[in-house]
């Protein structure tokens, strides 16, 4: 999964010779996602990456059903021993859950930093509306985006995200 800073601003850190520094930004960036397991059950976090203006990062969630097979049951009433209705069942934690939750506890923590630290301002929203994800099938998968996450740093000088590709002759930056 990838989620970008508004504007692809650097707000993070910054990587030098192929080894990302966070800034303190970064680092309260870190914490809030090592935070999610505290907020939500069945959640696993695997790797992670914060870069200078986005993070990439891979989770599980425990216990989901696969994509398009939300069994019937799941979405019955919960139903007590006297047969009268207890309830519903809690809808599962979608990833849309998670993101929602870290976009906005970073977004109020960075705003306290600009208050209490001054670190530099936002451009209106510190995370992009969006995010891009990628359901993961298989193990080998599961590899091959783990070193895409952890070597993220050492290809900085070559990724679309770094704002300074765009004045490298003969590339360019997607909108």
């Amino acid at each position: 999964m990838t989620i970008c800073a508004q504007g692809r601003e650097c707000q993070f850190g910054e990587v030098v010779d192929g080894v990302m520094t966070a800034n303190d930004a970064g680092l309260m960036v870190e914490s809030v996602w090592s935070g999610v397991l505290e907020r939500f059950s069945g959640v696993e976090l695997d790797a992670f990456v914060i870069m200078p203006n986005h993070v990439h990062f891979i989770l599980f969630l425990v216990g989901a059903p696969l994509v398009g097979t939300l069994s019937y049951e799941s979405a019955l009433p919960i139903v007590n021993e006297q047969n009268t209705r207890a309830g519903t069942r809690p809808a599962p934690t979608t990833v849309g859950d998670i993101v929602g939750v870290f976009k906005s506890v970073t977004t109020h923590e960075y705003s306290i930093g600009v208050t209490k630290f001054g670190w530099p301002q936002f451009p209106g929203r510190l995370w992009q509306r969006n995010y891009f994800e990628r359901i993961i099938r298989d193990d080998k998968e599961l590899d091959k985006f783990r070193s895409y996450i952890l070597h993220n740093p050492d290809r900085w000088v070559e990724d679309e995200e770094n704002p300074l590709i765009s004045t490298i002759p003969g590339t360019r930056r997607r909108s």
